[in-house]
């Protein structure tokens, strides 16, 4: 099974979410981790399908969490968040931005526990 990586604040974002929410998240990354993929999970666009988007309802508000699965050995959860906009289905520019940002930090984590683990096999 993956390991979940959280990056910046999703963690912390999805504890503020209503519980039906969370749950909804929870085995979305749980199925990330195991392999398979929720129903409710889709390529997220602009990132060529490295980057998946959970799309859940409640009460008449939506909201998304944002993860990766496509390093290997770890699902990094990038971003959790309400979508506020009544403009149509597309994801807010300043939450594009936070995604693109987490993902880069998310590469750079990963690169690194490569690079240690490289290190580690030549002692």
């Amino acid at each position: 099974m993956k390991a979940v990586i959280w990056i910046g604040g999703s963690q912390k974002d999805l504890r503020n979410l209503p519980k039906a929410v969370r749950q909804e998240v929870g085995f979305a990354i749980h199925m990330a981790q195991v392999g398979a993929k929720a129903i409710h999970a889709t390529p997220m666009l602009g990132f060529n399908a490295t980057v998946l988007e959970m799309v859940t309802n409640h009460h008449g508000n939506t909201f998304r969490a944002v993860y990766t699965v496509k390093l290997a050995n770890a699902v990094y959860v990038l971003h959790v968040f309400q979508k506020k906009s009544k403009k149509g289905v597309a994801t807010p520019k300043p939450d594009m931005d936070i995604i693109r940002q987490r993902l880069r930090e998310a590469l750079t984590d990963h690169k690194e526990h490569i690079e240690i683990k490289k290190e580690q096999l030549n002692e």
